[in-house]
């Protein structure tokens, strides 16, 4: 019969396959649909953390769990003195497990509705911004006479002037760089494949180009924006920069060599990103707009940079005199 069947609609998988994927557990479609790679991680890790917690082996298992596990689980978080964002994020994956599973009809309720979650800091985030003479410091600090320095130096304003998360950075490509209205635009592509442009601050849109002809890839439109300068496993330089690499070999080198990673207590990649926002709405940026230009689903996590009512300067500490 399929030889009858026009080439396109001949089966791709073996009938082995084919009956294999109708088996599947829903637990593991959940898992496969998640499609960011760094959710995926993390919602793994809470998972292996879970079960093990349980002593759960097969994923039917996990239509056995009750509230009551919940809750002891939670305490266990709790012993262990984890961060209150960190245990409602291993909640919520949990969670997101059993929505799932119950719009397969595979349980019948939410285990995890219920249970209390340790309370938000809703008034502001605990990444630490940098000051505008840090930051300043910050850009400065790679050198101008390499390739690995224009390209550092172009990566940090890429950073500091539009808010970017390093797994977005990572992901431009030279294309990436467009005319939209006569304005060189940066097209990101963000968290849940949302597409964003943002206007190319001047500073950033030199660096970047010095660096991309120093580079030589300028018009391969192709290519990753920003590449490796040396690769001593395959050789190859045509592939976009790992996160984990702009963390260790630009923001930590560079937070070392300026001082700030003494002077700024968990300075890190979302540090750059933190200050953006801060910067940009203390400089009178609408909040709402701001929450478009850093990717953000619902501005209540905007709020989480707006630092413009606990100003140093504004304090009553410096209205006291003896």
């Amino acid at each position: 019969m399929t030889d009858t069947l026009p080439a396109l609609e001949r089966r791709m998988l073996s009938a082995p396959e084919f009956h294999a994927l109708m088996a599947m557990p829903p637990e593991l479609e959940w898992f496969a649909n998640i499609r960011s790679e760094k959710t995926r991680r993390a919602y793994r890790n809470d998972l292996r953390e879970f079960t093990r917690f349980l002593g759960i082996v097969q994923p039917e298992e996990l239509r056995m769990v009750t509230r009551a596990h919940l809750l002891a689980w939670r305490t266990n978080l709790e012993e262990r003195t984890l961060a209150p964002a960190t245990i409602r994020r291993k909640l919520a994956s949990i969670s997101s497990l059993f929505d799932y599973l119950c719009e397969q009809n595979a349980v019948l309720h939410n285990p995890v509705l219920g249970v209390k979650r340790p309370a938000a800091n809703n008034n502001e985030g605990t990444t630490p911004a940098l000051g505008d003479s840090q930051a300043r410091m910050l850009l400065d600090a790679p050198p101008t006479n390499t390739l690995k320095g224009k390209r550092d130096r172009a990566i940090l304003a890429t950073l500091l002037y539009h808010g970017l998360r390093r797994e977005e950075l990572c992901r431009l490509l030279v294309r990436d760089l467009q005319q939209r209205s006569g304005v060189t635009h940066l097209h990101v592509q963000g968290k849940r494949e949302k597409t964003r442009y943002l206007p190319l601050h001047p500073m950033a849109q030199r660096l970047i180009e010095e660096y991309l002809i120093a580079a030589g890839h300028r018009y391969d439109q192709k290519s990753p924006l920003f590449r490796p300068v040396k690769n001593n496993t395959s050789g190859t330089l045509l592939k976009p920069l790992d996160p984990q690499a702009v963390y260790s070999c630009i923001i930590q080198k560079y937070g070392r060599e300026t001082g700030i990673s003494a002077m700024v207590h968990g300075f890190c990649v979302h540090s750059l990103r933190a200050t953006a926002a801060t910067n940009a709405l203390e400089n009178g940026a609408d909040i709402s707009k701001v929450q478009e230009w850093l990717g953000h689903a619902n501005v209540s996590t905007t709020r989480l940079y707006d630092r413009r009512k606990s100003r140093p300067e504004e304090s009553p500490t410096f209205r006291v005199k003896y």
